[in-house]
């Protein structure tokens, strides 16, 4: 399933097969353990999102800010941390632990992609969703907004 039409995190689970269930599952219950006040799960964009409600930072598209996603590809299942990619020190430190843990890094942008939750190294996605407070997440995001609009 590359893409769920699923309107809520119950539903895309129970459409999906049971082995990547599981796999979805563990990584979930480590975002959802570790993830900062003000963000919040749900559905967008076919996927599970953690994401600022637009409630609480409007954005000029009417889209929340995403912070982290999960979801169920043809081949593969993969965690989307935009953190990662717009900080270099996250991508270093998410590096790093996959080092670490002796795992093999499988990454484009801000995916990576795993098969099982042992293909990641858990303690390190929690420490790095627990230290991107909204403060922290959004004052990055400012940042990125106000050097491109120098362009």
């Amino acid at each position: 399933m590359a893409f769920s039409k699923a309107a809520t995190v119950k539903g895309y689970l129970d459409e999906l097969p049971a082995d990547r269930r599981a796999a979805i599952a563990a990584v979930r219950a480590v975002i959802r353990k570790n993830l900062p006040a003000g963000y919040r799960e749900s559905m967008g964009w076919g996927m599970i999102t953690y994401d600022v409600p637009l409630t609480t930072y409007p954005t000029d598209n009417q889209q929340p800010l995403c912070l982290a996603a999960l979801a169920s590809q043809k081949n593969y299942c993969t965690l989307y941390m935009m953190g990662v990619y717009a900080v270099p020190a996250q991508l270093r430190f998410l590096q790093e632990s996959f080092k670490k843990a002796e795992l093999t890094l499988r990454m484009g942008k801000s995916c990576i992609r795993f098969h099982r939750p042992e293909d990641l190294p858990l303690p390190a996605i929690g420490k790095l969703i627990k230290g991107t407070t909204l403060k922290k997440y959004l004052a990055h995001y400012e940042a990125a907004r106000a050097q491109y609009s120098k362009r």
